[in-house]
C-alpha cells in the first residue's frame, strides 16, 4: 500500500486530497476543524525551512556566478533583467489583488488566529539600517529575514572575492543547498495530508464563500502569469532582442510543456538550455550562466503570486496595507522569489517571510495550500520562460547567438 502511495505523482495525491477534504468539511461542518492540527503541522514543518532554504540557496546562487567580472557584460545585464522583471511581476500581482479583491467578502471570524505578526510601522530609514545584521546568529534565530538576504549575498560576494581559497566555501554551500532542496521535497510529501486536514477545515468553517474565494485567486494567478509570459517577455523579446516573438514561444515549448508538468525550474533546467541552444541559437556560454544563474534566482511567477497572495491573506483577515507595506512587500516578494528553490512547493515556503512582514496572518498559508500546486505548474511556467527570455535578450546584447539556428515553424 506505501509503495502504491508513492508511485502516484505527488500533484496528484495533491489535487486527490484537496478534493476530498473540500467534500469532507462540506459534509462534516465546523467540526471539521478537529483535525485542522494535522494542517498546522504541515504549515509549521513549511516554516521550519525557510531560514537554512534561504541562506543556503542565496550563498549558493551568488557564488554561482564564479567569476565577479562575469557580472560585466553578461551577468550585469541578466541580473538588471532579472530584477526587473521581477519588480514588474510583483506589481503586477498586486494590481491584480487591489482591483479584483479575491479575498474580500467572506467572514472569517470563526478562525481563531495565532499570533499575527504586528504590522510594519517602520520608516524607509529604519529599513535601511535594518537591512544591516548586527547578529547573523540573531537573525536567524528571531527569522529576520531582510538582513538575513543581506548577509548571504555578502557571503557569497565574499566566497567570490576569494577566488580559489574560496571554492571550498562554495562547495559547502553548494552541498547544503542541495541538501535542503532535498529535505524541502521530503516535507513536501506531507502536503496531500496537510492540504486535506486544512482543506477539510476551511469548507467546513467558511463553507462555500472560501472555496469561490480561492476559485479567484486560482485565475488570477493564472491570469498574472499568462501577462508576463505573453506581454512583458514578448516585449523583451521583440524591442530588446528584436526577434520574432513566435519563433521564441515555438522554441522553448518543450521547456515549457515539461516545466508545467513537474512544476519545477530545476527539473526543466536540461530541457531549458537545450531549448535555449538549439532552437533559439544562444551561445553555451551564455546559455549555461544565464538559464542556470536564472533557475535559482529569477521567479517571476513567484514574485506576482507572493503580492497576489499577500493580498489575498490581507483582505481575508482585514489587515490594513499602505503604500509603504506595498513596497516592503514588492521587495520582499522579489527577494523572496530569488531565495525560493526551483522546485515544487517552494513559493508556499516563501510566504511566511512576506506576510510576516506586514502583518498578515499565517493562517493565510492554511488557505491557500490546497490550492498551491495548481497555481504553481503554471508559476513555473513563467519562472523557465523567463529564464529563457533573459538569456536570448542578453545572447543579443552580447552578439552571441546565432539568428540564423533560430529554427522555423517547418522545424518543430
Amino acid at each position: 500500500m506505501v509503495r502504491f502511495w508513492f508511485t502516484i505523482p505527488l500533484w496528484q495525491r495533491v489535487i486527490g486530497a484537496l478534493v476530498l477534504g473540500t467534500l469532507t468539511g462540506l459534509f462534516w461542518g465546523p467540526d471539521a476543524e478537529s483535525i485542522k492540527w494535522i494542517g498546522d503541522f504541515f504549515i509549521k514543518s513549511v516554516k521550519m525551512l525557510v531560514v537554512p532554504l534561504i541562506f543556503f540557496s542565496l550563498v549558493s546562487g551568488v557564488a554561482a556566478i564564479g567569476d565577479l567580472r562575469k557580472l560585466g557584460a553578461v551577468g550585469g545585464r541578466a541580473m538588471l533583467l532579472f530584477v526587473v522583471t521581477g519588480q514588474i511581476a510583483v506589481w503586477l500581482g498586486l494590481a491584480l489583488g487591489s482591483f479584483f479583491k479575491p479575498g474580500q467578502g467572506i467572514d472569517a471570524s470563526a478562525i481563531e488566529l495565532g499570533i499575527t505578526p504586528e504590522p510594519n510601522r517602520t520608516t524607509a530609514v529604519d529599513m535601511i539600517l535594518s537591512m544591516v545584521p548586527e547578529s547573523p546568529v540573531k537573525v536567524m534565530a528571531d527569522a529576520q529575514v531582510l538582513p538575513l538576504i543581506v548577509f548571504a549575498m555578502l557571503m557569497g560576494i565574499g566566497i567570490l572575492m576569494a577566488g580559489k581559497e574560496g571554492e571550498p566555501a562554495a562547495k559547502v554551500f553548494d552541498s547544503g543547498s542541495v541538501v535542503m532542496q532535498k529535505v524541502t521535497m521530503i516535507v513536501m510529501e506531507l502536503t496531500p495530508f496537510g492540504v486535506f486536514a486544512l482543506m477539510a477545515w476551511v469548507a467546513g468553517t467558511l463553507g462555500q464563500d472560501a472555496l469561490i474565494a480561492l476559485a479567484k485567486l486560482v485565475v488570477l494567478n493564472y491570469v498574472g502569469c499568462l501577462l508576463i509570459i505573453f506581454v512583458l517577455y514578448s516585449a523583451m523579446i521583440h524591442f530588446l532582442a528584436k526577434l520574432p516573438v513566435h519563433d521564441f514561444f515555438r522554441g522553448i515549448i518543450d521547456a515549457m510543456a515539461v516545466s508545467y508538468s513537474t512544476a519545477s525550474s530545476n527539473a526543466t533546467l536540461p530541457v531549458t538550455m537545450r531549448c535555449t541552444e538549439r532552437n533559439l541559437g544562444v551561445s553555451n556560454s551564455v546559455a549555461s550562466f544565464v538559464v542556470s544563474l536564472g533557475a535559482t534566482i529569477n521567479m517571476n511567477g513567484t514574485a506576482m503570486y507572493l503580492g497576489l497572495a499577500t493580498l489575498f491573506g490581507a483582505q481575508v483577515f482585514g489587515v490594513h496595507l499602505s503604500w509603504g507595506d506595498y513596497f516592503l512587500i514588492s521587495i520582499l516578494s522579489t527577494l523572496g522569489a530569488v531565495g525560493a528553490a526551483g522546485i515544487p512547493g517552494a513559493g508556499l515556503i516563501m510566504m511566511a517571510l512576506v506576510f510576516g512582514a506586514v502583518g498578515v496572518p499565517l493562517e493565510t498559508i492554511a488557505f491557500v495550500a490546497g490550492v498551491d500546486r495548481i497555481m504553481d505548474m503554471m508559476r513555473t511556467v513563467t519562472n523557465v520562460s523567463g529564464d529563457a527570455a533573459v538569456a536570448t535578450t542578453v545572447a543579443v546584447m552580447t552578439n552571441e547567438i546565432d539568428r540564423e539556428e533560430m529554427i522555423s515553424a517547418d522545424d518543430i
